[in-house]
C-alpha cells in the first residue's frame, strides 16, 4: 500500500471509523466491515493499549448485552501538519478526532525553491512538536499537503507548474530526516478533500472536492477513502483542454488547458490587462464582494469552465457531491456557475441528488488532511 493509505480492516482504518462517527462500538465495527467479530476485536484491542482508543460507558441494545462505547481521546497523539500554497506556509497540531491547533501561518514564496521552504517547515514544525510533547502528547508523525504532483509512493514532487527546482525533489525523506519523525506528502487537493470529507461529509462514500485557489486542483473520495489512482494523479483536472482555452499556453507546456482561464492566477493576469490591480485569490474576491463588474464576469466565467470539466467527472463517476473549496470558493458567482453548468450537462441520474455546495471546512481544512493522512499512515502501535 501506499504510504497515506490505511487497508480495510486494519487498525488505521479502524481507528478512522470511530474518529469520523461511523462505528461507536466494536458491534458498529462487525457491520461496518463486514468482518469476524474477532477480528474486529483483536484490532479495537491493538488500539486500545496503543491508548488510541478507549472503551467504556454503554450504549443502546439491539436486544442483547449493551455495547460498551468507543471513543478517540481527547489528549494523546497527534501529528504535525503543513500546508504549503504557493506564498504561504499554514502549520499546526492534529488530532485523532480530526481537530487542528496550535495553527499559524508565515507568508513565504516557494518558487525560491526547496531549501529555503524546508529550513521554515522544519523550523516551525519542530517548534510545533516541542510544544505538543511539553503538554503530554505523543507525536506520530507529520504531513504535509504541496501545491503540486506528488508520488505518493516515493514522496517525490513531481513538475509542478511555475516551481524551478522542485521537479523530483525528494520532500519526504528530507523532512523525515530532519524532524526524526514518519513524513507523509501529498497533492495539497488530496489534503483538502481529506479535511472536508472528515469535517462535514464523512457519512459520504463518493464525493469530488475541488480547490479553485491560484491554481485549481481536486481530490476524489471513492467508498469512504481517498483515492489516489495509480500514480497518485487522480483527481488533476487543472490540465484538461477546454475550447475556451484554445491556443493558450500552459505551464505545463501544453496549450489550452482549464489552468489557463479559470485559475486565480488566469483571472488575476486578466485584471491586471485590464488595468485593475490583482495578485492573488483574495485580492479577486475582495473585488467581486464589492462589486467589481468586470472581476465579477471573469470569476463566472471561471465557473462555467471548471464546470464544464467537472460535468464529465460527474456523469463518469458518479458522486454524492460535488464541494468547492479554495479561496475562489468564497466567490459565490463561481459556486453558481458550477451549479448551473453541473445541472444542464450531466445525466439526470448522476445529477437529481448531486448536493453542489461550497466548502464548510474553512482556511484548517487542508491542515487537517495533511495531519489525519499521517495519523493514519503510522501504524498504531507505532
Amino acid at each position: 500500500m501506499t504510504a497515506a493509505e490505511e487497508q480495510p480492516g486494519s487498525a488505521a482504518h479502524v481507528l478512522e471509523l470511530v474518529a469520523n462517527g461511523s462505528a461507536a462500538s466494536r458491534a458498529d465495527l462487525v457491520r461496518e466491515l463486514g468482518l469476524a467479530a474477532s477480528t474486529v476485536s483483536a484490532r479495537v484491542q491493538e488500539l486500545v493499549d496503543a491508548g488510541l482508543l478507549t472503551e467504556d460507558g454503554e450504549g443502546a441494545s439491539r436486544g442483547g448485552r449493551r455495547p460498551r462505547l468507543l471513543r478517540v481521546p481527547e489528549s494523546g497523539a497527534v501529528a504535525l501538519a503543513a500546508d504549503l500554497g504557493s506564498h504561504h506556509v499554514r502549520c499546526g497540531a492534529v488530532g485523532l478526532t480530526g481537530a487542528a491547533f496550535d495553527v499559524e501561518e508565515r507568508a513565504h514564496d516557494l518558487t525560491a525553491g526547496p531549501e529555503p521552504a524546508v529550513e521554515l517547515i522544519v523550523e516551525r514544525l519542530s517548534a510545533l512538536a516541542e510544544r505538543q510533547r511539553a503538554a503530554g502528547r505523543a507525536v506520530r508523525g507529520a504531513g504535509i499537503g504541496f501545491p503540486g504532483p506528488v508520488d505518493p509512493d516515493t514522496g517525490r514532487v513531481v513538475a509542478p507548474s511555475r516551481m524551478p527546482g522542485w521537479h523530483l525533489y525528494e520532500l519526504r525523506d528530507v523532512l523525515a530526516a530532519r524532524l526524526g519523525l514518519p513524513v507523509v506528502v501529498d497533492n495539497d487537493a488530496n489534503a483538502l478533500a481529506l479535511g472536508e470529507h472528515r469535517a462535514a461529509h464523512a457519512s459520504l462514500r463518493h464525493l469530488v472536492v475541488v480547490k479553485a485557489g491560484r491554481g485549481i486542483g481536486s481530490g476524489v473520495v471513492s467508498h469512504g477513502r481517498l483515492y489516489r489512482g495509480a500514480r497518485g494523479c487522480a483527481g488533476d483536472i487543472s490540465h484538461v483542454r477546454v475550447e475556451a482555452a484554445d491556443g493558450r499556453p500552459c505551464s505545463c507546456g501544453n496549450v489550452g488547458c482549464l489552468e489557463t482561464v479559470a485559475s486565480g492566477a488566469a483571472i488575476a493576469a486578466a485584471l491586471r490587462a485590464d488595468g485593475i490591480e490583482a495578485d492573488s485569490a483574495t485580492d479577486i474576491l475582495r473585488l467581486v464582494e464589492h462589486g467589481e463588474p468586470h472581476a465579477t464576469t471573469l470569476v463566472r466565467q471561471a465557473g462555467r469552465h471548471i464546470g464544464a470539466v467537472l460535468s464529465v467527472v460527474v456523469n463518469f463517476f458518479n458522486p454524492e457531491a460535488v464541494v468547492l473549496g479554495g479561496a475562489l470558493s468564497g466567490a459565490e458567482p463561481l459556486v453558481a456557475a458550477v451549479r448551473g453548468v453541473l445541472y444542464e450537462r450531466c445525466l439526470p441520474m448522476a445529477s437529481s441528488e448531486l448536493t453542489i455546495t461550497a466548502a464548510v471546512g474553512g482556511p484548517d481544512a487542508g491542515l487537517t488532511g495533511a495531519g489525519l493522512a499521517a495519523l493514519q499512515a503510522v501504524p498504531a502501535g507505532s
